[in-house]
């Protein structure tokens, strides 16, 4: 579309400047070649395109917040339509974002969750398991509001709700051991911890909860029967393998480590603070993923788009998860950030077209990975939801962001970048905003064809009389009438209506190409372009 005004420009230049040689050669009066020559210029000028294309895109812009899309730069319509590679979060944009524990592993104890409540009583005998709850639930930013809700990110409630089920409620354990201090979550880490006061005594407890490869590398000592004891290659091997297993299986993994310190003074205010840690144990969520996420990947695939898959978690949780809902196949495997960060930039552009899944990346990751794909013809949409996330989604053709989140001051920092929020937060929502501006892109691509098709045929008769000497009273007027035609209901409804789907597959292919779709079947074009 930002081609067709110069493109346009220049052809009719030439017009212009042979039918103004013709008149000179013919002897034509100077007055009448001048006014000629503006009326054919006139006559070719879309006056029409700027009104037509914005109002299309305005109310493309209403249909897209009917999927749950809000359009925050009306460029973005157009540019949905273009989109080849969508690159989504995992949690709470393929998934539900409805965590629950359903496993808790501790060095001396496994135990799969069912339904029923559990007592205070179950933990007498399981000093460890203990540890490990009142560890998750004090190093946690969940809010319990006055009717017991919790409020928070969706993983720290599910680890309060699993403490509350043994009888470990967070406002007491909040009252029993107050929070002195906050080292935040970082993504490079991939942990957080925080720093409690007993309620008598100079000690301080420390609770850290991270991703269990992290955590482990910085433990020493593990907590056997409440025992501790140093973490040997026997108790790190079970811990990695027992985190593996419910990887593979779909559950999302975190561990929960602690330290004593002696008095206040001692502790430190730096990542430090998280050295030397004494291992707890695992706690394993399921986190569904959303049905009808996997109907839009399978649409993605039929109407030429790629949908990939760019989380921070475990790899086979992020490969199982991305089995499931079809983004890859039993012979895929996620690629970390470890091993993007060993590559240059020419072996990470081989690594991205053949990779469906990325884990455990940081936003800087998720920036080159976006490179990458750019540098490779694609157009690029990125969702994100985080502070760090901002850098990707500007640097990306199309920016989402999230509009359900805990993160209020990251959620504002991505709306700035992002040219569109996800009012659900759903990757279905995405699938269904291209199809939309798949849509427009068409409709306006028949508009100005019908314009085009309108100003050639004044141009036409303009330089036709006056090669043939035939007399056309008011040149102006007759340019008037031509552009009345364009403006008529007719036009109208081409830039507006439905996209037509009796478009010829070989036609249909070009148009996609042109936009940066690749339809491989008319199923597809139907599906994309009808869909509204």
């Amino acid at each position: 579309m930002p081609n067709i005004g110069p493109m346009e420009l220049i052809v009719v230049l030439v017009i212009v400047l042979v039918v103004f040689a013709l008149g000179l050669l013919r002897g034509e009066e100077l007055d009448t070649l001048l006014l000629t020559a503006v009326s054919l210029a006139v006559a070719a000028v879309p006056e029409s395109l700027p009104a037509v294309v914005t109002i299309t895109l305005a109310l493309g812009a209403q249909r897209m917040l009917a999927r749950k899309a809000l359009i925050r730069r009306l460029y973005a319509v157009e540019t949905l339509g273009s989109v080849t590679t969508i690159c989504s979060d995992k949690t709470g944009t393929l998934t539900q974002n409805r965590m629950t524990i359903t496993v808790l592993d501790t060095a001396g104890d496994r135990r799969v969750l069912a339904g029923e409540e559990h007592g205070a009583g179950e933990l007498a005998d399981q000093p460890t398991l203990r540890l490990l709850l009142t560890g998750g639930a004090l190093c946690n930013d969940t809010v319990v509001d006055d009717d017991g809700e919790l409020l928070g990110d969706p993983t720290e409630t599910a680890l309060v709700a699993v403490a509350e089920r043994y009888g470990l409620l967070k406002r007491e354990l909040d009252a029993a051991l107050p929070r002195e201090f906050e080292l935040p979550f970082d993504s490079k880490r991939k942990s957080m911890t925080t720093v409690h006061r007993p309620a008598e005594g100079e000690e301080r407890l420390a609770f850290t909860k991270g991703a269990v490869d992290g955590l482990l590398a910085r433990c020493v000592n593990a907590s056997v029967d409440g025992e501790v004891v140093a973490l040997d290659d026997g108790l790190r091997r079970r811990a990695h393998e027992a985190a593996d297993a419910m990887a593979a299986d779909g559950v999302r993994v975190l561990g929960v480590a602690m330290r004593r310190w002696p008095t206040a003074a001692a502790v430190p205010q730096d990542a430090s603070l998280e050295d030397e840690l004494t291992f707890l144990g695992l706690g394993g969520m399921v986190d569904p993923a959303r049905p009808e996420v996997a109907e839009a990947v399978a649409t993605c695939r039929a109407a030429g788009m790629r949908a990939v898959m760019i989380t921070g978690d475990h790899p086979l949780t992020a490969t199982a998860i991305g089995r499931q809902l079809g983004l890859a196949d039993d012979a895929s495997r996620a690629v970390t950030g470890a091993e993007l960060d060993a590559l240059d930039d020419e072996a990470l552009d081989r690594t991205v077209r053949a990779t469906a899944i990325y884990a455990r990346v940081s936003p800087e990751h998720k920036l080159r990975i976006v490179g990458a794909l750019q540098r490779q013809g694609q157009v690029v949409a990125m969702t994100g939801d985080g502070v760090n996330d901002a850098p990707s989604l500007k640097n990306a053709e199309i920016g989402f962001t999230m509009g359900i989140t805990m993160d209020i001051t990251g959620t504002e920092v991505t709306k700035e970048a992002a040219a569109v929020v996800l009012a659900d937060n759903n990757f279905a929502s995405i699938v269904g905003a291209v199809k939309t501006g798949r849509t427009i892109c068409d409709n306006s691509v028949q508009f100005v064809r019908f314009h085009l098709s309108t100003s050639v045929g004044a141009i036409h008769i303009l330089w036709i009389a006056l090669v043939l000497q035939v007399l056309v009273v008011n040149r102006g007027s007759a340019q008037a009438v031509f552009n009345t035609v364009s403006l008529t209901p007719g036009a109208w409804l081409l830039a507006t209506g439905i996209a037509a789907s009796v478009l010829l597959l070989d036609e249909a292919r070009k148009l996609a190409v042109r936009y940066g779709c690749m339809i491989r079947d008319r199923k597809a074009l139907h599906g994309v372009a009808a869909d509204r």
